[in-house]
């Protein structure tokens, strides 16, 4: 955001003074100019806070204009820097490396469609609260310079909030250009010392809610929806995802972008079979034979395996031998030496052990380890669907507590491990489910679950409001219309160039026209690789 340089027609401009004394007693008012609505735009003037930032300002001017001095360096090193980078990325550099991490600065998160209320709540709060920010460091520049504020704009342009601080441009041009170039950098510089600020909150967060609560050792559920409700409870801790252990919300979150990439891009682990659906050679179950017996064939219609619910349909699957890669895949392409498919319950399959490969013992050189009173079964899957098992707990459940109680002392570990926890599969999209579940790092102290969202909304909006305050240091460093620096640009041409006036605007022109395509190419460019 920047401050307003505009004038409107009629308002009356401000008997103020740049010199150092202080001002008088009596601040004169101006005439207050009307709020301003239409259907795409509305704002609230402020004039109230002139005064009091006024003298706050003054007071203090001595420590402010060296702290905005400080911040006039860190301006103008971020609008060279910020360009530069922005400059080598979109028409040097092929790599997208830096694109993904300017993406994940800004946004926090790959851009996409899906938003939901909660985070678009979030948003517009932080933005609030960042823009806030930004404008109080004009002001508070503009104060220790003894120049006054005509007011304060809180606006709301289509759906997006933010602020203006309008002044005297004119007494401002009068006065030295490093004074310009404190005012202009200032919200620059207090936004970037707000990101240091949310990003130390966020590393001290165990220590500040270390009173209040507990860091579990893997992530607490707090509110679940589908496709998981049927799975799991408020107060479960999720222990591990397909056998990865998970320690924080954001081995969570990770683990089902892995899974998710895994599926997009076919991975060689797939063998599709038929047109029915494809069978994962890594993931494998050794089940008795006599459990086979019991099974169903499975119903083959309109080129689909279906299943009767709560059943999945598996099929027969080979010692593998690394070093004979033929007995996995025959010449088709199908899945070598399978046997009929079968349906299966998944709550029978999902505690037997593996025969997958991924284990430390391996079976006379080959990937099996089932016994000879068993065959190794994998899941059949679909495209787009996953297979995944999920190992929860409940330590802290009513059930539970009474279950460990009552058994104290008496070795029944399987039967507490079994009231306790336990493993489910889920199959379908691992996106989806990543979403449906809430969780969170920290347990109460006292009380059941008294406070239990607290933590979760403080990091949340610390994160969220340090990238929407980053995100305004990096676009206001750009030499981009209508923000801080095309301000900061005319200014430093001024300052540091010797250049005539009519060259200097016709520099500042080109570097602002270009600036803004730049910009406009590498935000898409952004967009894009992360949507991708």
């Amino acid at each position: 955001m920047r401050v307003n340089r505009a004038r409107r027609n009629g308002a009356p401009r401000l008997p103020l003074r740049a010199s150092p004394p202080p001002p008088p007693p009596l601040i004169p008012r101006v005439a207050a100019a009307v709020n301003a609505i239409s259907c795409w735009y509305c704002d609230l003037k402020i004039y109230a806070l002139n005064e009091p930032l006024f003298r706050f300002g003054r007071k203090h001017a001595s420590i402010f204009k060296l702290w905005f001095s400080i911040g006039t360096g860190f301006g103008l090193t971020a609008l060279v820097g910020v360009t530069s980078i922005l400059i080598w990325q979109l028409f040097i550099s092929s790599d997208t490396r830096l694109s993904n991490l300017v993406g994940s600065l800004l946004f926090g998160f790959s851009p996409s469609l899906r938003i939901s209320l909660s985070d678009a709540g979030y948003l517009f709060i932080s933005t609030l609260v960042s823009v806030s920010v930004h404008e109080f460091g004009h002001v508070i520049a503009l104060a220790s310079e003894g120049i006054q504020l005509e007011y304060i704009a809180v606006f709301l342009a289509v759906l997006f909030p933010g602020a203006l601080v309008a002044f005297d441009h004119d007494l401002l041009l009068a006065l030295p250009r490093l004074t310009a170039l404190r005012v202009y950098c200032a919200g620059i510089w207090h936004n970037a010392v707000f990101c240091a600020i949310c990003g130390l909150l966020l590393f001290l967060q165990p220590v500040i809610l270390f009173p209040f609560y507990l860091q579990a050792e893997s992530p607490v559920v707090l509110d679940v929806a589908s496709p998981l409700s049927e799975f799991l409870s408020p107060g479960d801790a999720i222990v591990s995802l397909d056998g990865a252990g998970i320690h924080d919300v954001q081995d969570w979150m990770d683990m089902t972008a892995i899974l998710d990439k895994k599926i997009l891009r076919n991975s060689s682990d797939f063998h599709y079979f038929k047109g029915f659906g494809a069978v994962d050679s890594r993931k494998g179950y050794c089940v008795p034979n006599a459990l086979l017996e019991d099974s169903k064939n499975v119903q083959l219609a309109k080129n689909q395996s279906v299943c009767p619910y709560d059943f999945t349909a598996f099929v027969k699957i080979h010692c593998f031998d690394p070093s004979n890669s033929v007995n996995a895949v025959d010449e088709d392409g199908d899945l070598g030496r399978r046997e009929n498919e079968l349906c299966l319950n998944t709550k029978d399959i999902v505690n037997l052990e593996k025969c997958d490969g991924g284990g430390e013992v391996m079976k006379n050189g080959s990937r099996c380890m089932c016994s000879e009173d068993e065959s190794c079964l994998s899941p059949v899957q679909f495209p787009g669907l996953m297979w995944v098992e999920i190992t929860y707990s409940r330590p802290y459940s009513i059930e539970c507590l009474q279950y460990k109680s009552s058994r104290l002392g008496s070795n029944t570990s399987d039967a507490v491990e079994q009231t306790c926890g336990g493993t489910f599969v889920f199959v379908g999209d691992v996106i989806s489910m990543a979403h449906s579940v809430q969780l969170t790092e920290y347990r109460p102290r006292w009380g059941l679950f008294l406070g239990k969202y607290i933590p979760n909304k403080l990091e949340k909006s610390l994160i969220c409001t340090f990238h929407v305050s980053l995100a305004l240091v990096l676009l206001n460093s750009l030499p981009v219309y209508f923000l801080d620096g095309e301000s900061i640009l005319e200014v430093a041409l001024c300052y540091f160039t010797s250049l005539s006036p009519r060259k200097r605007r016709r520099v500042q022109q080109i570097c602002v026209v270009g600036g803004t395509l730049i910009s406009v190419l590498a935000f898409f460019k952004i967009m894009f690789i992360n949507v991708l």
